[in-house]
């Protein structure tokens, strides 16, 4: 049976790649995915408290916490006190923490080239447009969690300043 409705269809599809891409990526470097995204965004974004890191990638401080001690155990990033704010820490990637980011962004990215094979020149190129669309409406500004959220850039700007 095919499923009819659109935003189960959309759901299921990205929560599958979602699933996929984190095995792959565990498999071939041992961290996930929400691992991963940390490294990421850290990567861009040097010295940004964990509310931040929360805040864009959609998840409980909590969450991020553990993740984050997670990577410190496995030599990927430190904390530090911020000198502006003794009570808040920052994260920050070491050497072996950025070789990893760029190793598991090729592993991804390999895993999405992979997945598109699957689809013609003109259906990948419909498919972008599809979700380029969908991604300016669901971002759009004042849109609850988009993200292009000026108090999260304006908070990891002051944690980049700050840092200085």
């Amino acid at each position: 049976m095919r499923p009819t409705n659109s935003g189960y269809l959309l759901d299921h599809v990205s929560s599958i790649l979602h699933r996929q891409a984190d095995q792959i990526i565990q498999e071939q470097l041992g961290i996930g995915l929400s691992q991963f995204k940390i490294l990421e965004l850290l990567e861009s974004w040097p010295r940004t408290n964990q509310r931040s890191l929360a805040s864009l990638l959609g998840q409980t401080e909590a969450s991020i916490s553990r993740q984050i001690k997670l990577l410190q155990q496995k030599g990927l990033l430190l904390t530090q006190v911020d000198p502006a704010e003794h009570r808040r820490h920052l994260a920050v990637l070491t050497a072996k923490g950025i070789k990893l980011t760029v190793a598991a962004r090729e592993i991804a990215g390999q895993f999405h080239r992979q997945t598109l094979a699957g689809l013609n020149q003109r259906e990948q190129e419909q498919l972008f447009k599809l979700l380029t669309a969908l991604h300016e409406v669901s971002c759009a500004p004042g849109r609850r969690l988009a993200c292009d959220r000026p108090g999260d850039i304006e908070t990891l700007y002051s944690n980049q300043t700050s840092a200085l």
